[in-house]
């Protein structure tokens, strides 16, 4: 056999495979995920007079679907309406959310920009040493949720993950934006990268929703089809820049390989 066929093809982007095993994803012992409602599995129900109700389903979710596929253990923060702010503020503390994992997925932005309105700032915004100096604006609070966490954890891998785009123009126009911020966030902290759900994911648009929505949000194949393109974009991510996944198994020890 040719030991090619595990490595990255050329040309190669993101999402041009998906595997049902989502591939090298699998090497993480555990995973935490910081989101809002697509992150916590969230369906929507209609009461009599066909209000609508939303509820966090977290078995359903994508993190929860990845943890079957993978055997990684995923730890799932998330719940709906979640913002950056809520989160660094009160969320995580509240609940003891501040855990050392071996990576985390934070996957926000939808509630502070769409529903809230928070001012989104940039990557200007983060001082990675000196977090209390970050402006209240949804950059700021990013990059104050990513320096806990490399408090908590310094070689933990983190992948930010960008919103998808909707086909509406100017919402798109920002969340572009947004994207293209999160790419210079990914390099102010180590081992952190960008799964960019904007420019490299389905345009999440009313003909999508028709297959894989119930609502806005995702129906149970919405959410297995996210969790895949999650899972083999870390596999395309580990396949790109294989060497700074050779240390996975020493994260959180002392162990340490003088050849890396």
């Amino acid at each position: 056999m040719n030991y090619e066929c595990f490595m990255l093809k050329e040309g190669e982007q993101p999402l041009d495979t998906i595997r049902e095993t989502c591939g090298f994803a699998g090497i993480f012992k555990n995973i935490g995920v910081i989101g809002d409602s697509l992150s916590s599995g969230e369906f929507e129900s209609h009461d009599h007079e066909g209000n609508v109700l939303y509820h966090d389903m977290y078995e359903y979710s994508w993190p929860a679907i990845l943890q079957r596929l993978t055997s990684t253990v995923y730890h799932n923060y998330s719940r709906g309406g979640m913002t950056a702010k809520e989160f660094y503020e009160s969320w995580a503390d509240k609940n003891g959310f501040w855990q050392p994992q071996q990576a985390y997925i934070i996957a926000l932005g939808n509630n502070d920009i769409f529903v809230f309105h928070h001012p989104i700032g940039s990557a200007a915004d983060i001082h990675p040493d000196t977090p209390e100096n970050n402006p209240d604006t949804f950059f700021g609070n990013l990059g104050r949720i990513l320096s806990r966490l490399k408090s908590l954890e310094k070689n933990a891998r983190i992948f930010l993950v960008s919103m998808q785009r909707r086909g509406e123009e100017e919402c798109d126009a920002v969340i572009r934006q947004i994207a293209c911020e999160m790419k210079k966030v990914c390099r102010l902290f180590s081992f952190t990268y960008l799964i960019d759900m904007t420019n490299d994911g389905p345009v999440y648009d009313e003909t999508m929703r028709k297959t894989f929505a119930l609502g806005f949000h995702p129906n149970p194949v919405g959410y297995y089809c996210y969790a895949l393109m999650v899972g083999n974009y870390i596999d395309y991510l580990i396949r790109r820049f294989p060497k700074d996944f050779f240390e996975v198994p020493f994260i959180g020890t002392s162990l340490k390989n003088k050849d890396v």
